[in-house]
């Protein structure tokens, strides 16, 4: 019997940087079909949305739409 949660990242995970500020975005799912997405900032806060995402591209537009209405610092915490 396997009891080890699997967790599959997706491809589509990656480093960005916007307005001299970097993000780590993740995109991953384990038992459900769906897909999570979490963003880590440099000081190592976490934003995980609520929703989670029927493909790996409707998150990663999500994150980017983030960004483009709210901007970067939205997603970057403080320092703890």
């Amino acid at each position: 019997m396997d009891d080890e949660f699997k967790l599959e990242m997706s491809p589509l995970c990656q480093t960005m940087r916007v307005d001299n500020k970097t993000i780590q975005v993740d995109i991953y799912r384990g038992e459900s079909e769906r897909w999570v997405l979490e963003v880590i900032d440099g000081f190592g806060n976490s934003t995980v949305w609520n929703d989670e995402f029927a493909t790996e591209k409707e998150a990663l537009m999500a994150v980017k739409e983030t960004i483009r209405e709210e901007g970067v610092d939205s997603l970057i915490g403080e320092l703890s």
